[in-house]
């Protein structure tokens, strides 16, 4: 008789939202490999067995048919995709995303972004860098990269965190929902709305790249790639800054050897490693295999976990703690396999080149508030939804 993934009723939607990593690190000693009715999929939480699945789209299809992220976002996302469907549309923003744009178009940018919201904070006073300067920066940079810079911070920030609740809504609720249905028409009316101004002025923006392309991708291809970049381009830079000073903040010495020796590029990967900004995928089986022994058959959905991935006792001594020292060892946070993450250079430019080293520039001092008062949330994303600091 086969044997199936064992079943796991007790662990909730909400526990894997408020503590995921105390049940990862069970499921890594106990079971690996679980069938978790509360989000309707076998979860998998050993680095071999997510690499394996991500690197193998035939097997292992990103057309996840139960998601909700189809409903949120009203649209079958690249993410969702796989082969050439998936490439031609994740080709058609490549460009903007290329090394030479990187160099010369949007880290200047960047840095003249970071420039002007840093300078806004006050010294020697308490701010939470949640909303004073993590999501605020994040938004203005993924404007001018998408070519929406003219829509306002607040909007950006509330368009992402629609869709991402929306995309992760497990339970179905319709009030998420119609929250995201409401984005869909704000963003829809955004975009459409620049599409004369790209045809006659082009620059290297994501829409306008995509409008000015050879053989231009449809429409409502070029809406829904502009909602995924919106959905996690807000989301993981904001709290891949958090963590990051967060980790920094609450091991002093660590901090101490990031201002000696500018390691901000490794401090960056230590913390998306530690805490990766985005936790979570999906994969539908094409066929009936195994993993680990246990059978999984066709049709089913596995959940990778490449946040218990990156904590996996076989590659990381105590994964769970920050620590800047530590051996060298790659990690899962931006994907692997055909959907790793294309604003990840990007990611690393703006937060380990640019706003890392300027922050400690102005505020070498800075100090958390109250490390226990930080409030950790997310099970799709992931990160601290607040983040008192004196800045000094």
């Amino acid at each position: 008789m086969r044997k199936l993934a064992p079943v796991d009723a007790n662990i909730t939607l909400e526990g894997l939202i408020t503590d995921p990593y105390a049940i990862y690190r069970r499921m890594r000693v106990e079971a690996p490999i679980v069938y978790v009715p509360a989000v309707g999929r076998t979860l998998l939480t050993k680095a071999v067995d997510t690499k394996y699945v991500k690197e193998n789209p035939e097997l292992f299809s990103s057309s996840d048919p139960g998601t909700p992220m189809e409903r949120a976002f009203q649209a079958k996302t690249l993410m969702r995709r796989d082969g050439d469907d998936h490439l031609r549309l994740r080709n058609a923003m490549r460009p903007s995303f290329s090394a030479g744009n990187i160099r010369d178009v949007w880290e200047p940018l960047y840095q003249k972004v970071a420039q002007d919201y840093v300078a806004r904070l006050p010294r020697g006073e308490v701010v939470d860098l949640f909303p004073a300067l993590a999501g605020p920066v994040a938004a203005r940079c993924l404007g001018h990269i998408l070519g929406i810079p003219n829509v306002s911070d607040d909007d950006l920030q509330l368009w992402s965190q629609t869709l991402i609740d929306g995309a992760g809504n497990f339970g179905l609720r319709e009030d998420l929902f119609a929250n995201s249905d409401a984005v869909n028409a704000d963003i829809n009316a955004c975009v459409l709305g620049m599409i004369d101004k790209f045809k006659v002025e082009p620059d290297q923006s994501v829409l306008s790249v995509m409008l000015n392309a050879d053989k231009p991708i449809e429409i409502e291809h070029m809406l829904s790639n502009i909602k995924i970049a919106i959905g996690g381009g807000v989301n993981e830079p904001r709290d891949a800054l958090l963590t990051v000073l967060f980790g920094l903040l609450s091991n002093p010495d660590q901090k101490q050897a990031a201002l000696d020796g500018g390691l901000w590029d490794i401090a960056f990967e230590e913390a998306i490693r530690w805490v990766a900004p985005i936790q979570v995928g999906s994969r539908l089986l094409t066929e009936d295999t195994e993993i680990r022994g246990v059978h999984i058959p066709k049709g089913d959905v596995v959940m990778t976990i490449q946040a218990s991935a990156n904590h996996d006792e076989e590659l990381y001594e105590d994964g769970h703690l920050f620590n800047l020292f530590r051996t060298k060892t790659s990690h899962q946070a931006f994907g692997n396999g055909p959907h790793f993450c294309l604003g990840a250079h990007v990611a690393r430019r703006l937060i380990g080149g640019i706003l890392l080293p300027m922050l400690f520039d102005r505020f070498p001092n800075m100090q958390l508030e109250n490390e226990h008062d930080v409030v950790w949330r997310g099970f799709g994303f992931r990160g601290p939804v607040n983040l008192p600091v004196r800045l000094q």
